[in-house]
């Protein structure tokens, strides 16, 4: 029943405003307020203007409901963990621009952390958010190494581990439209930046650049390969590799890079051995992250939907969580190709400075 009567005295400036303090004032019980600010069933038997009454007081005061009262009401929290290599990585910040879109739409919160590529803090930092009731995580280009208990969903993960949902980019279809662009332009002579084993993608990404590679009869020697060493997410993962082929003395008149941020440091690293690009080396990235197009010369590289799958996965973990749909283990999204000035034919045989 409501309890009826005159307002009370105001709360103290600086007092706690609870439902309580409410109920002393309205003079009304804590569960008939408690009804009509959550909107609860059976609000209906509450007389208008006793809702009224509480809404403005409400409002007046600031009050606002409790987020871990209702959390342990419906027994959620309403937030989800998110982990990435590092904050400052332009392919993270575009996966989670997606993620915080839809999470924002559908009234989740998510709790980030960056964890360096480091396997101690990829281990610790789930066990921090689990103890902190997320419902849920969304890993991007964090290499996971088992099963956890709650739904998780993988941007750039290719491990088959169960209870994990893999947001994946078709490699194989990225391949074939980069090393056919170079092959297309007159490329023969290509070398390689092979990504290191500590990014989710480094491996699948390399298997079908070799696949192609055959497909297209292109010899690949080990003199034309280099490895990023360095776990830094910046141009200078790019710098060595360059640097080691050069050093070598190879010739080759393309290099594909293992992402964007590493064919910026190439560039650099190609023009202060003596190298023009395009004219003498073409270069081509992957994943034409928001710097691609402003880079001189501008990147040809494959562009990887970042904020669309930020947004595929946030929206299947959420559908994950509330048991609306099955996913398979694979959800697959499709790359483009975009060329811009780092790539060109090769010069005539005899022109131009020789690796």
């Amino acid at each position: 029943m409501v309890k009826r009567g005159k307002t009370g005295a105001e709360p103290q400036p600086g007092q706690p405003i609870s439902l309580r303090t409410l109920g002393e004032y309205l003079n009304l019980s804590p569960a008939t307020i408690s009804l009509v600010l959550n909107n609860a069933p059976g609000v209906r038997s509450i007389p208008q203007d006793t809702r009224d009454r509480v809404k403005d007081a409400a409002a007046k005061f600031g009050y606002r409901p409790s987020f871990y009262a209702r959390s342990l009401r419906k027994r959620q929290s309403f937030s989800v963990g998110v982990l990435v290599p590092d904050l400052n990585d332009q392919y993270a910040t575009q996966v989670l621009s997606g993620v915080e879109e839809l999470l924002i739409e559908e009234g989740y919160f998510y709790l980030t952390a960056s964890h360096r590529r480091k396997p101690d803090l990829i281990e610790e930092y789930p066990r921090l958010l689990l103890d902190r009731a997320v419902e849920g995580f969304i890993l991007v280009d964090t290499v996971l190494e088992h099963s956890m208990n709650v739904p998780v969903v993988a941007v750039s993960g290719h491990k088959e581990i169960e209870g994990v949902t893999n947001v994946v980019l078709d490699q194989r279809r990225a391949a074939e439209l980069l090393l056919r662009h170079l092959y297309q332009l007159g490329h023969r002579k290509i070398a390689f930046m092979r990504g290191g084993s500590h990014s989710s993608d480094a491996d699948e990404r390399w298997a079908c650049l070799m696949a192609v590679a055959r497909d297209l009869k292109l010899e690949v020697p080990a003199s034309m390969t280099a490895a990023i060493e360095t776990r830094e997410s910046s141009p200078v993962m790019g710098v060595a590799p360059v640097t080691e082929l050069v050093n070598r003395g190879v010739d080759f008149t393309a290099l594909v890079c293992y992402n964007d941020m590493s064919a910026f440091g190439a560039i650099r690293a190609l023009k202060d051995h003596g190298f023009a690009v395009p004219d003498d080396v073409s270069v081509v990235g992957f994943d034409d992250i928001q710097g691609a197009a402003y880079h001189n010369p501008s990147l040809t590289t494959i562009r990887q939907p970042l904020q669309n799958m930020g947004k595929v996965a946030a929206r299947i973990l959420l559908q994950r969580i509330r048991g609306q749909a099955t996913f398979p283990d694979s959800v697959p999204i499709l790359p483009e190709l975009v060329i811009r000035e780092s790539t060109c034919p090769p010069r005539a045989k005899g022109r131009g400075k020789k690796i």
